[in-house]
């Protein structure tokens, strides 16, 4: 009699629960080229025949898992020239990251005047949106704004210190933040979460943003990720909304 065939167990297969797609699991190699900085921001990439050797798939594999890439603002294709790693532009992030826009007009990034940095330790809502411990201590760095010399929101940021060493050795903190964690730590945000609510200005809001005590501003609550989906940044931004909105496109 034919003995039953046993199935397999999944550490011996290599398949698991919720087996992705092989150019999810190509892009995540890729990805990680990225986060282990063997691909910096500028660098040309391989062509995709080169990739799809190194790594034993298809060309039209490879394709996939840079168009998804390319999708999320980790690449670009330059028309004759090959694909790049995308570099934290002011261009990019201000339509990726930065969602104010005047109501007449077009698009701008806007300047910062930072007001205050230091080190403290995390609030109960730093260590839950950072995942954060007691122990560890967060940088906070307050700014204001401006849109063509006028001020339209107050920005808190909150930093992890462990991810972040020697920020306090900073002559400056530079208006684009996001180059910054990518040229000086090797940081490169991929996402970002945010969350909107209607407040009242306080006293201090009215002083610096030049409006009423009680006068709507926007909330913006912000958490920004790494290329692994850590938590990077918190960011929270009062906005005055007298001549901008926040703008979105939904797909």
């Amino acid at each position: 009699m034919e003995k039953k065939k046993q199935p397999q167990d999944t550490e011996e297969t290599g398949e698991a629960i919720g087996f992705k797609p092989l150019y999810a699991q190509v892009r995540e190699r890729l990805v990680r080229r990225l986060v282990d900085g063997a691909w910096p921001p500028g660098m040309l990439l391989p062509s995709e025949m080169e990739l799809a050797r190194q790594l034993n798939v298809s060309q039209g594999t490879v394709r996939k898992a840079l168009d998804s890439m390319t999708a999320d603002n980790l690449l670009l294709r330059r028309q004759g020239r090959g694909t790049y790693v995308a570099e934290p532009e002011e261009s990019r992030i201000m339509f990726q990251f930065f969602r104010l826009s005047p109501d007449q007009g077009s698009p701008n990034f806007p300047d910062s005047q930072v007001l205050s940095t230091g080190n403290a330790s995390p609030t109960k809502t730093e260590k839950q949106e950072l995942g954060l411990s007691d122990e560890d201590e967060v940088i906070r760095i307050e700014r204001i704004r401006s849109l063509s010399g006028q001020p339209i929101l107050i920005e808190t940021i909150t930093l992890p210190s462990n991810r972040f060493p020697d920020f306090d050795h900073l002559t400056t903190v530079p208006n684009n933040v996001y180059r910054l964690y990518s040229d000086r730590w090797g940081i490169t945000i991929g996402s970002a979460e945010e969350r909107l609510k209607a407040i009242s200005a306080n006293a201090r809001d009215a002083t610096k943003l030049g409006c009423d005590k009680g006068e709507p501003l926007l909330l913006i609550s912000r958490v920004a990720r790494d290329l692994e989906n850590r938590p990077v940044e918190l960011r929270w931004s009062r906005c005055i909304t007298r001549d901008i909105h926040y703008a979105v496109n939904l797909r």
